[in-house]
C-alpha cells in the first residue's frame, strides 16, 4: 500500500479525487503523539506543526474535524538497533523520580512547546495508561484469531504466520523476507517463533514500577499496541488520516495495521501522512554529532551553533516553505532569510487591515489576475497541503497589496469586490490556516512610536517648506532601509 497523496475538493479547485470522510459526520485525524520521557525536540515541533496545518485547513474547509492525538506514557519503546527499551523507567531512575512524575513533567513541557508555536491542541488526547483495559481485549483478540502466541507471560505478534493471509511491509514497501537482516540477536529473542515478531503485551516483574495484572500475568502493553486501540476507539475501525514522523512508517505503523487486520480483520486508515526529517547544516541531527537544537534554544539563541534567536512565527514560517513530506534543513542563513520573509508577510497583513478600498472606474484584466492568484492559494493546499507553493502566492498578494496603496497604475482596475475578498482570504489563510500571528513586543512599539515622530517632524518641515530637512529625513531612512509612502492618507513607513 502506497501513501496516497490528498487531494481535496471545494468551491474554489477541481481535483481528480475528492475528499470524502469515510466516518461522517467528522473526519477522523490520528498523529501518534510523543513519548513523554524527555524534552520535546525540533522534529517534534515538524511534525505536529505539519498536522496542525491539516487540522487547521480541514476546518478552514468547513469539515468538523475529530483530532486526536495520543501521548506514550508507559510501554517498551524500539531503539535504532530494534532494542525494547523503557525509556520512561530509564529517565526516571536517572532523575531520581517517579515514572509518572517524568510522565508529567514532560506532558507540561510538550504542552508548552506547542503553545509557543501557535498549534492548535486535539479534541482528545488520550493516554495509554488509560487505556490498559482495551489494549488486553486486542490482545485477546489477536490471539483467539491465531496471530499471536503466549511465552513466559509475554505475548508476541507472529509475522510469518500472518503473512501467510496479509501483505505485511506494503504500507514501507518492506519486503518480508528481507526483514532479518536487519535485526541483531537481542534480548528475549529466544522466546519469539521468529526475529521479526514484535511484543504486543511484555512481561514485566515486582521490580518494574508500572505494571498491570492480564491473562497472562503481570506486564506492561507493547509501544505498538497502544496506538491501534485509541485511534480506533476515537474514530471508528475505518477513519480518514493517520500521520506521524516518517521514522514511524516502520516498523511502528506497519504493525499498527498487522494488529487491525489481526484483531478486527480491517485495515483502519485510508490516508497515511508522514513528516520528513529536519537536518541541521545538511547533517541529521543528533546529540552524538552535537548539533541537537532544542525548540527553546532556537528561539533563545543559547547554543553554538546558532548565531541568534528566533521567533517562534520565524521558525513556524520557515517550516512551512518545505512540503510536509520532503526533508528540511535547518541553517543560520535559512532562518535569517526566512525572518525577512516572515516580516515582509506580516508588513502585507496590517497593511491589508486598514488600507482604503476604491471602486475601480474601470475594471481590468489585472482584477482576474489577482482572483486568479487568491484561487491558487487554495489548488495548492487542496493538492496534499502544499503550503510552499501557497506561500508562494500569497507572496504574489503581498506584491498586490503594496502596489495598490501605493496607487500603482496597473492595479486601478482591480474592482474594490475584488480586494475586499483579498482582505479576507489574505487575513484568513495567515490566521486559521497557516496558524501566523503578528509578534508585537515593546521594542516594535517603540520603534512605531519613534517613526511617528520622525514623520510628524519632516511633515511639519514640509508644511514650512524646508525641503533641506525634509530630503534629509527620508534620505537617512533609506540608508537605513526603512521607506516612507506619501499617500492622500497621509505618510506611512515600511521596512525595505
Amino acid at each position: 500500500m502506497k501513501e496516497n497523496n490528498l487531494h481535496i475538493q471545494n468551491t474554489l479547485s477541481r481535483k481528480k479525487e475528492k475528499f470524502e470522510p469515510l466516518a461522517p459526520p467528522f473526519v477522523g485525524l490520528y498523529v501518534c503523539g510523543p513519548t513523554v520521557y524527555s524534552p520535546p525536540h525540533l522534529g517534534n515541533v515538524r511534525t505536529f506543526l505539519a498536522f496542525d496545518i491539516v487540522n487547521r485547513y480541514l476546518r478552514y474547509l468547513g469539515y468538523r474535524v475529530r483530532y486526536v492525538r495520543n501521548i506514550t506514557d508507559v510501554g517498551h519503546i524500539a531503539n535504532s538497533e530494534g532494542e525494547e527499551v523503557d525509556r520512561i523507567g530509564e529517565q526516571a531512575k536517572k532523575e531520581n523520580l517517579e515514572p509518572m512524575e517524568i510522565v508529567q513533567k514532560y506532558t507540561l513541557d510538550f504542552h508548552e512547546v506547542t503553545h509557543i508555536f501557535n498549534m492548535l491542541p486535539p479534541d482528545i488526547e488520550p493516554t495509554a495508561t488509560g487505556h490498559i483495559p482495551e489494549q488486553i481485549e486486542m490482545v485477546d483478540r489477536i490471539l483467539k484469531n491465531g496471530f499471536a502466541y503466549e511465552r513466559n507471560g509475554s505475548v508476541y505478534f507472529n509475522i510469518p504466520e500472518f503473512a501467510k493471509t496479509h501483505d505485511y511491509g506494503k504500507l514501507s514497501g518492506q519486503n518480508i523476507e528481507e526483514q532479518h537482516e536487519g535485526y541483531r540477536e537481542l534480548d528475549a529473542q529466544d522466546e519469539k517463533h521468529d526475529v521479526r515478531d514484535f511484543a504486543i503485551w511484555k512481561f514485566t516483574d515486582e521490580t518494574h514500577p508500572m505494571r498491570w495484572n492480564s491473562p497472562w500475568g503481570e506486564g506492561v502493553p507493547g509501544w505498538h499496541l497502544e496506538c491501534s486501540v485509541m485511534s480506533t476507539k476515537y474514530l471508528g475501525q475505518k477513519f480518514d488520516i493517520h500521520g506521524g514522523g516518517m521514522d514511524l512508517k516502520f516498523p511502528h505503523h506497519e504493525c499498527e495495521i498487522a494488529q487491525s487486520l489481526g484483531a478486527d480483520g480491517t485495515e483502519p486508515v485510508r490516508y497515511w501522512m508522514h513528516s520528513n526529517m529536519l537536518t541541521m547544516n545538511g547533517q541529521k541531527m543528533s546529540k552524538s554529532f552535537g548539533n541537537s537544537i532544542l525548540p527553546r534554544e532556537l528561539v533563545s539563541g543559547e547554543h553554538e551553533l546558532l548565531d541568534q534567536g528566533y521567533s517562534p512565527m520565524t521558525i513556524r514560517f520557515f517550516m512551512l516553505q518545505a512540503h510536509y513530506s520532503s526533508p528540511l534543513d535547518l541553517s543560520n542563513e535559512a532562518l535569517k532569510a526566512a525572518e525577512k520573509g516572515y516580516k515582509r508577510l506580516m508588513e502585507a497583513y496590517k497593511v491589508i487591515q486598514t488600507m482604503p478600498l476604491r471602486d475601480a472606474k474601470n475594471v481590468t484584466d489585472t482584477d482576474k489576475e489577482v482572483n486568479d492568484t487568491i484561487d491558487g492559494i487554495f489548488v495548492e493546499m487542496d493538492d496534499d497541503f502544499n503550503t510552499p507553493k501557497a506561500l508562494a502566492h500569497i507572496f504574489e498578494l503581498v506584491t498586490v497589496i503594496n502596489s495598490y496603496r501605493d496607487n500603482r497604475p496597473e492595479y486601478a482596475g482591480v474592482s474594490k469586490a475584488t480586494m475586499e475578498r483579498l482582505r479576507e482570504v489574505f487575513t484568513a489563510t495567515i490566521n486559521d490556516i497557516l496558524g501566523l500571528k503578528v509578534e508585537e513586543t515593546a521594542d516594535d512599539n517603540t520603534v512605531d512610536g519613534l517613526m511617528q515622530l520622525i514623520i510628524d517632524i519632516r511633515q511639519n518641515a514640509r508644511a514650512n517648506k524646508d525641503w533641506t530637512t525634509s530630503d534629509l529625513i527620508r534620505d537617512q531612512l533609506d540608508a537605513l532601509e526603512l521607506q516612507l509612502k506619501d499617500g492622500k492618507d497621509g505618510t506611512t513607513w515600511t521596512r525595505k
